[in-house]
């Protein structure tokens, strides 16, 4: 295990980590976060992976998937009064207001240790977020990336002034920092039964090379 990076240097705020969990799953017909891709539930892979790196983690999930979290992993119930994706990400600010999140969908099976370290070491919490950038689009990734307390105060206020719940949105109109990940693939998303096939045969072409 890599030795956890020092979150409170230059008068950073602590770093949480932020599993996004609750969403609906349309697209994939299951359960993104309960998709076996390494040997255990996808949701429960990211929280591990954080736990390397982090000063604490948490699930955000839905109420109704709380008799399926084993025991012993921190959850945080979606309030269901914000608006879209800031749904998981606000209602974790509001029990922790002081704390900056690093936040990642459960839905990104190539995310690694390696990834999450290049974004932390290159944190600039100045800025109201850290986030890694798309590498087609070159627009940030609001579900790979480090939430200041600030920043999230300012999306209370995003979301009360706008009609369009969109966290990349919000990021691309604030004051951030923009990462480019050495690996691109650790922000694909696995969203449909395509995607999942995909990662399957690209993770056995991994472990077989």
């Amino acid at each position: 295990m890599k030795p956890k990076p020092n979150t409170q240097i230059a008068n950073q705020s602590e770093l949480f980590g932020l599993v996004l969990s609750g969403g609906a799953s349309s697209r994939m017909r299951e359960d993104k976060g309960t998709i076996d891709y390494h040997g255990v539930p996808q949701r429960e892979y990211l929280y591990r992976l954080l736990k390397e790196v982090c000063d604490d983690v948490f699930l955000s999930a839905r109420e109704s998937q709380l008799p399926t979290i084993p025991h012993g992993f921190n959850t945080i119930v979606d309030q269901n009064k914000f608006k879209g994706p800031f749904n998981g990400i606000l209602s974790a600010h509001v029990v922790h207001k002081n704390m900056a999140w690093l936040v990642l969908a459960c839905d990104l099976p190539f995310m690694d240790s390696d990834a999450l370290l290049q974004l932390i070491e290159q944190r600039n919490s100045k800025k109201c977020a850290t986030a890694f950038a798309n590498p087609k689009t070159g627009d940030p990734e609001p579900l790979a990336c480090i939430y200041e307390p600030d920043g999230l105060e300012k999306a209370l206020e995003f979301l009360n002034d706008s009609n369009y719940p969109s966290p990349k949105k919000f990021l691309m109109n604030i004051d951030i920092s923009l990462i480019h990940p050495k690996d691109e693939l650790v922000l694909f998303n696995a969203n449909s039964p395509s995607d999942y096939d995909f990662v399957k045969k690209k993770l056995a072409e991994r472990e077989s090379s």
